[in-house]
Formats: C-alpha cells, structure tokens, sequence
C-alpha cells in the first residue's frame, strides 16, 4: 500500500483516538445520544407494532402453528440487528450533520490555536444548511453510484464490482467528512473535490480506513466523530496552508 495511503489511514485511527479528549466531549457525545434516541424510539415503534401484527395474526392462525409466533420473533429481532447495523451510519450522518460542522470547527481550534478562522455559524443557522448540503451531496453521489451498482448484474464485469465498490465508497465517505472542515472555510462542494482530488491516494486512504470502521460492528456507533475530527486533522495538517487553497 502507497505511504500516502496509509497516512491517510492514520489520520481515521488519530480520529478515533482523541474521541477521548475531554474538551470535545460535548461535540461528540451529543450528537451520539441523539442518534441513539432516534434508533431506540425506531426501534420501540417497530417492536409494537410488530407485536400488534403477532397478536392479530396469532389470532387467526390454527392451532398447529403457534410454533410460527416463536420463529418470527427472532427473524424480527434478527432484522432489526441488520437495519441498525447497515443504516446506522447513514442516519447519522444526516441527523449529526449540523453538529459535525461545529465539532470540526473545535478540532481545527485545538489544532491550530495560532490561526485565523472564519467565525462558525450558529446552531439554528448552522441546521438548514448542514441539511440542504447534504442533499446536495446526495446529489452528486447518486448518479454515479447507480452505475457503479449494475456492475454486480453484468457477467465477468462483475467479479470487479466489489472492488470498485469499495474504492468508489471510501472516495465518497471521505468527500463526506472532509466536507465539515472545508466547508467551514467556504468552500465549494467543487473545490472541495479539485483540492481533495490533488492528494487523493491519501484521501482513499482514509477513506478506506473509515469504512471499515463502519462495517464493524459497536465501532459504527463511533465511525462519525472519529472521522469527523480525523478529517479536521489531516484538512489541517495536509490541506489548510496548501498553495492550492490559498
């Protein structure tokens, strides 16, 4: 693997390193327990309304087949193991989105406490744009991840797809969280892309790093702060003085 790569991978595991920097507590275990919130009520609902199906269906099942209510609710709780686990991150990163601009902005004070930086935007305004942002980026990342997915149907082109997959999804989640730093700066989604595009077996790299991250599992509860302050990092230790910045 390039150096370059691995440095990147280095700023993901730095990330999740400081999470246990008491002066960015705040930052991080608030957006996690409304995250958590939102996943419990979810859960909640489902498992009553679950419940409400079983009791309507148990009613009007024979006899000979109470044994169904017994197999159904471990394929239920099986289920919601996999929602939680495939879906977590993506929730989390809409509902965190306002709170990942601030955390980046607290990490880059930290980091660089003699520099000048642009004065962050409040929280009620901080939220439509973190939103409509997102959208924006879903925008951009839609249209090329739907061919990406035909690969898989496509003999021989296919045994590639995983890889490219792979390469393609750690690109997008690492535009995904080096966007809060940069973002802060003002930059454009565009620019963002240019300047991420100039060091990118790096930026793979962390990319890389951070989605595997998410695929392991009580480690996706904290794959979103972690990048969110591994991505402050290398923005201000790669990017932040870089001539094609300034």
């Amino acid at each position: 693997m390039p150096a370059a790569a691995l440095k990147g991978a280095s700023y993901a595991l730095a990330g999740l390193r400081r999470l246990g920097d008491r002066r960015l507590r705040a930052y991080v275990i608030g957006p996690l327990l409304l995250n958590l919130g939102v996943f419990t009520l979810a859960i909640w609902w489902a498992g009553n309304a679950f419940e409400g199906w079983m009791d309507w269906l148990v009613e009007r099942l024979p006899g000979w087949l109470d044994w169904l209510e017994w197999l159904l609710w471990p394929v239920f709780a099986l289920a919601v193991i996999i929602l939680v686990f495939y879906t977590f991150t993506m929730i989390a990163n809409i509902i965190g989105a306002p709170f990942n601009g601030l955390l980046a902005e607290k990490v880059e004070r930290l980091e660089r406490p003699g520099a000048e930086l642009p004065e962050g935007r409040p929280l009620w305004r901080e939220i439509p744009y973190a939103i409509a942002h997102e959208a924006w980026k879903w925008g951009y990342i839609l249209p090329r991840a739907l061919p990406l997915l035909l690969l898989f149907l496509l003999p021989g082109l296919n045994a590639l797809a995983p890889v490219l997959w792979f390469g393609f999804g750690a690109w997008m989640i690492a535009m995904e969280y080096a966007d809060y730093p940069m973002g802060n700066h003002g930059l454009a989604f565009r620019d963002q892309r240019r300047l991420l595009g100039e060091r990118r077996a790096m930026v793979l790299g962390f990319g890389a790093a951070v989605t595997v991250m998410t695929l392991v599992p009580v480690l996706n509860f904290l794959s979103m702060p972690s990048a969110v302050i591994g991505a402050t990092l290398m923005w201000s230790n790669e990017f932040s003085d870089s001539p094609e910045y300034q």
